[in-house]
């Protein structure tokens, strides 16, 4: 198979290459092996691959080292013996088109969504909610759904739960969902996760889903680098969420492809474990079905973490490609893991996968690909090609270069804030005060005349109208986590 057609990991034993289709690129993959193995190597060579095939990466830098893909390499030592013992590799030290992320702000282009798009179910899972107290969310989405109430940031949602509590009428057929001890309870996680500096994440401009499959100007993909090395340790669960909240949004919005020569966008999620820890079962469902799915959508999601028992059954038994580097196994529980890792591959008579797990060196993987036909090939014990881009992280100074010379700088830097549900609750309650009865020197104030009346009854036909329409805007801004395999997401 020409190499051109295929992303070239490495070389097998017998010095040739090992790679697999590009145009199964989609149907997933998994990077193990624990601390010091050089997953953070292999994920780097696979990110270059997709970039010079054109696709487009999304790409999660746990450990700050990934944005070495913004400086070209520079091979010497152990690295420049392995290049050489690749004669068919067509080495050729370089940079790639970074666009670097930071949800802060500080080391790339903020990163934003909205509550809106968020939805509840994902922002449940965010608060950590009882089912109480996500029951009442649901209840305040759909108010704010029906009253056309934009939430854009955490104090639209804080502005629309004190407003609840103090109307509770406004929540009709659902107001037994929605209590005073549920908001309290609400506003009391919302605070917490202000605490975390979640808030950052939330607002506009949000980021569009376009800007990430933008090519670069000489063709290659995009590589966009979320620096995540605060976040993923300060705030886990704002970390996990967003790459949930991504992969949700990518299925909904991407259509569908079919069969096709490559995926259009690659997206790598290291600290996997993350995703799933402490998941409700609703939602890990609805990712296993989106993982299913999306691959239709020509979208590869590859998972990076130290060991695949880290991941559910049902969404290992979906990953294509497998690459498991070094494992050490001490205790019976360990080797009894071991032997779980070793049983994912198909055998290769020519060594025991059992026994190479443990004896693997840095660099070294026992890959697992995929045939022309999308079958399991056998095991290979692989030496991982080096990448082209310096191993290791940019200085400051070269970070916040890649930052100024992006092609989207400026899009994303200022914040907006437009008129959403705290606005509009805001100027609600002023009229409210505005409009209660005067009492004048002990006598209520005179009632309105016709004139008045019919001014009245203008203004009331407008606003219906016009909350009409902001009925349909809004039916279309809230959204909850693939909602469109439920039937619920409307357009």
């Amino acid at each position: 198979m020409p190499l051109n057609s295929q992303f070239v990991l490495g070389a097998g034993s017998d010095g040739q290459a090992v790679g697999q289709p590009l145009r199964l690129a989609n149907r997933h993959g998994l990077i193990a092996g624990a601390t010091g193995t050089g997953k953070t190597v292999t994920l780097q060579r696979l990110i270059e691959t997709f970039s010079d095939a054109g696709v487009a990466v999304f790409a999660a830098d746990v450990k700050g080292d990934l944005c070495g893909l913004g400086a070209a390499g520079a091979p010497q030592g152990k690295v420049a013996e392995r290049i050489a013992s690749m004669p068919w590799l067509n080495h050729q030290p370089q940079a790639y088109p970074v666009t670097l992320w930071d949800v802060h702000g500080q080391s790339g282009h903020p990163l934003r969504t909205t509550l809106s798009e968020m939805g509840p179910l994902l922002l449940g899972a965010l608060l950590e909610l009882t089912d109480s107290q996500q029951a009442a969310l649901y209840a305040a989405f759909k108010v704010a759904d029906r009253e056309g109430l934009l939430l854009l940031d955490l104090k639209d949602l804080k502005a629309l739960l004190g407003y609840l509590k103090d109307n509770a009428q406004v929540l009709g057929a659902d107001s037994a969902l929605f209590t005073s001890t549920s908001a309290q309870a609400l506003l009391r996680r919302l605070a917490g996760l202000e605490q975390q500096g979640a808030e950052a994440l939330f607002g506009e401009p949000a980021l569009q889903l376009e800007d990430l499959l933008h090519p670069d100007r000489d063709g290659r993909g995009r590589v966009h680098l979320l620096d995540a090395s605060r976040l993923v340790h300060e705030a886990p669960k704002v970390y996990a969420t967003f790459l949930l909240w991504l992969l949700a949004e990518l299925f909904e919005q991407l259509p569908e492809r079919g069969d096709a020569d490559k995926p259009v966008l690659a997206l790598f999620f290291d600290e996997a474990h993350l995703l799933f820890q402490g998941t409700p079962k609703a939602l890990q469902e609805r990712l296993e079905q989106v993982v299913r799915l999306i691959r239709s959508k020509g979208v590869g999601v590859y998972f990076v973490t130290q060991s695949p028992s880290d991941l559910p059954d049902d969404v290992l038994a979906q990953l294509g490609l497998r690459i498991q580097h070094g494992l050490r196994a001490f205790t019976a529980k360990e080797q009894k893991a071991l032997r779980a890792v070793a049983d994912g591959f198909r055998p290769n008579p020519a060594f025991s996968t059992l026994s190479v797990l443990t004896e693997l060196g840095i660099g070294e993987a026992l890959v697992g690909t995929l045939e022309e036909k999308g079958t399991p090939a056998m095991v290979q014990r692989v030496a991982i090609a080096p990448p082209q881009s310096r191993i290791g992280p940019l200085s400051e100074s070269e970070r916040a270069a890649l930052v100024r010379q992006s092609p989207l700088a400026g899009r994303y830097d200022k914040p907006v804030d437009r008129e959403s549900a705290y606005e509009l609750l805001t100027a609600r309650a002023e009229q409210a005060r505005n409009d209660a009865p005067v009492k004048v020197a002990g006598k209520q104030k005179a009632e309105p005349g016709l004139g008045d009346m019919a001014s009245d009854l203008l203004g009331s036909a407008m606003k219906s109208a016009l909350r009409q329409a902001a009925n349909q805007i809004g039916r279309q801004l809230v959204r909850g986590l693939m909602g469109s395999l439920t039937g619920s997401r409307k357009r």
